[in-house]
């Protein structure tokens, strides 16, 4: 039985699979395996960059995979955020294993891109991850503490060290930040990991407001070649589409 959100979907968006193009379904069961979390593992770009937080990601970023994050995140196919929490979930769950309550800190994307876009990707996926998270009974809350301070640049075409100097100083912590993460162990999150340089500002930001310990950051998906142990069964088995 289809879920209110396939319906929903159906009224606005092609009804085609958002990672192989599969008619007459949303998100079809191969490229919903895809994002399961169940190749979640430990990644890291290189070169790493200087105060990266240990970071996870739940799936490869290629083919389907990367078909579904894009239309979720620029072509604006919202109840996808539905099984992209799901790779995130997993990621969270594979490097925060801390007692205690979880405060799921996303990276923000910048003023214009989310006017641009119509809403927040990461943050919107966050939600779904810790709703998720919850279902599980893992004490997981989403706090959106962190905010651009500064305009940034494009990223797209950037390299690894303009990236950094891009991001530099640009994000900052909300007023009462500390309130909201209070008791709780930070994870950062995002969509994506490239070269790092994003969640190296969002920790930078935590720190200096002293708003509460990193133990982790997690994303969605990271390149192939950034994971420091990949499990053969992480790509698409596109013959399973329906």
């Amino acid at each position: 039985m289809r879920g209110w959100w396939q319906e929903l979907a159906g009224l606005v968006l092609p009804v085609d699979c958002a990672g192989c193009g599969a008619s007459r379904v949303l998100l079809c069961a191969g490229c919903a395996g895809a994002l399961s979390g169940a190749a979640a593992g430990r990644v890291r770009p290189s070169p790493a960059p200087e105060g990266l937080p240990q970071v996870h990601a739940g799936a490869v970023y290629e083919d389907a995979v990367r078909q579904v994050v894009l239309a979720h995140k620029e072509r604006g196919a919202l109840p996808l955020a539905g099984p992209l929490g799901a790779a995130l979930a997993a990621a969270v769950r594979a490097g925060a294993a801390a007692a205690g309550g979880w405060a799921i800190v996303p990276v923000p994307s910048a003023r214009r891109q989310v006017r641009a876009r119509g809403h927040d990707p990461a943050r919107r996926i966050a939600l779904a991850a810790a709703a998720r998270l919850r279902r599980a009974g893992v004490p997981a809350r989403v706090a959106p503490v962190l905010r651009h301070v500064r305009p940034v640049a494009d990223q797209a075409g950037l390299g690894a060290r303009q990236r950094r100097e891009n991001l530099t100083g640009a994000l900052g912590a909300c007023r009462g930040a500390a309130r909201v993460t209070a008791g709780a162990r930070i994870v950062l999150v995002d969509d994506l990991i490239t070269t790092g340089a994003t969640l190296v500002e969002a920790a930078r930001a935590v720190r200096a407001a002293s708003i509460g310990p990193v133990v982790g950051a997690a994303v969605v998906a990271a390149p192939r070649d950034s994971f420091v142990r990949i499990r053969s069964t992480t790509r698409t088995d596109q013959q399973s589409c329906e």
